[in-house]
């Protein structure tokens, strides 16, 4: 390998790890930054069903009680038009389905008709024609005469969250990617001064002394440092050169 090729490795081996800390510090960001954003969406769906599932549970008061079916029926289609929700029934609080919006209602869903707990709001996921639904069930009247249920579909859920959270991802990945390449250009723009000093070093083991060194003589930083220390060892290596010949 040259001493060309040996420089520009170096260089090359310092701006491949600034790009690898900065794509494994985005990596992390982009991960916590989903795990986060993702939860808190996921817990506002939860939300916006459950007040989903409590509207339809106070509407569906009143004809339970008078045992309307014919409007509770009209009531769950309605509720079942909702983006992302599945299906929408209502159980009479003793195991019986009074009103849904699936036909023939399937037997895997009588599962979740439970006269247990019809006191209180339950939530759970279950796998309802071969898809994820996550079902929030609310009690109609304290629970008194049953319990509204609505079923979201699970990859709406998902599908809204990844919509809401890849423009995030996108934009935290451009500014990453910035990030790099800004970081590549000012490695290369700062490391050439000190390639442009070793080629001058070169040349003077080489046995050229006449060439004074001008790059950077003028600055006051560590550039500036080791160009006027290579010009005085070039000033000294010519005097005693001279000096040499002389005698």
């Amino acid at each position: 390998m040259t001493q060309e090729s040996q420089r520009f490795s170096l260089t090359w081996k310092v701006i491949a790890g600034l790009v690898s800390i900065i794509t494994l510090l985005g990596l992390f960001i982009i991960g916590v930054v989903y795990q986060l954003s993702s939860s808190a969406l996921r817990d506002q769906f939860d939300q916006r069903t459950l007040a989903i599932a409590t509207n339809l549970s106070d509407a569906a008061a009143a004809p339970v009680v008078s045992k309307n079916v014919l409007e509770l029926s009209g009531l769950v289609r309605k509720y079942a038009l909702l983006p992302g929700v599945e299906y929408a029934f209502i159980d009479d609080g003793k195991g019986a389905v009074i009103a849904h919006t699936l036909g023939t209602f399937p037997p895997e869903l009588k599962e979740t008709v439970s006269t247990e707990g019809k006191l209180r709001m339950q939530r759970r996921a279950l796998r309802f024609r071969g898809n994820i639904v996550y079902e929030t069930s609310v009690p109609i009247l304290g629970g008194q005469v049953g319990a509204a249920h609505l079923g979201m579909r699970g990859d709406f859920v998902e599908r809204e969250i990844r919509g809401a959270i890849l423009p995030i991802i996108g934009i935290i990945a451009v500014i990453l990617l910035a990030g790099i390449v800004i970081s590549s250009v000012l490695v290369w723009v700062m490391t050439r001064p000190i390639r442009r000093l070793r080629n001058v070093a070169d040349s003077m083991s080489k046995g050229d002394l006449d060439t004074p060194v001008i790059l950077g003589i003028g600055s006051h930083d560590e550039i500036g440092d080791l160009a006027r220390s290579l010009e005085r060892m070039r000033s000294s290596l010519k005097a005693a050169m001279s000096r040499v010949s002389d005698g």
